[in-house]
């Protein structure tokens, strides 16, 4: 039985290896979502390998009351759906500050973050997104679950 399991697993594992669409060598733009309060972050996605990729976002906040910075790190699996269509998931962390400017307080956290998503590649250079990462934080700044949805603009090069 664990034979079987595991031939069956490899098979799969090989069959959604093959059928990968072209990933860009590199991209660049805005994932545009609520980022735990931060707003939109700037993206920037880098290929590894014809599957996988790395996908590192920064978000930065900067008003009469805050002064924060997150960034967070993904790798990626990238799978193709149907003609330009790919969807794409994967895990990875990041740090975060946030200093409250009339309490002159500030906090530092370390968090996992997950990621699933779908994107569209145009026929010019560009790429479209929509996906979900789920954080998790470990501090009390940052504790728990949190999750952000965003749209993805991006211009591959």
């Amino acid at each position: 039985m664990k034979k079987t399991l595991f031939i069956a697993f490899l098979s799969i594992a090989f069959s959604t290896t093959l059928v990968a669409q072209e990933i860009s060598d590199k991209s660049i733009g805005l994932r545009l979502g609520d980022n735990s309060g931060l707003g939109g972050e700037v993206s920037y996605q880098h290929k590894l390998n014809d599957v996988n990729r790395l996908e590192v976002n920064l978000g930065l906040r900067n008003n009469s009351t805050v002064n924060s910075y997150k960034l967070t790190g993904v790798y990626q699996w990238v799978w193709a759906l149907e003609n330009k269509f790919n969807w794409y998931a994967g895990f990875g962390g990041g740090i975060g500050s946030w200093k409250i400017k009339a309490t002159d307080t500030s906090s530092t956290s370390l968090f996992a973050a997950g990621n699933v998503g779908i994107e569209y590649n145009f026929d010019e250079p560009f790429l479209i997104s929509l996906d979900i990462r789920p954080e998790f934080g470990f501090n009390d700044a940052y504790d728990g679950l949190n999750t952000d949805i965003a749209l993805g603009l991006r211009y591959q090069f």
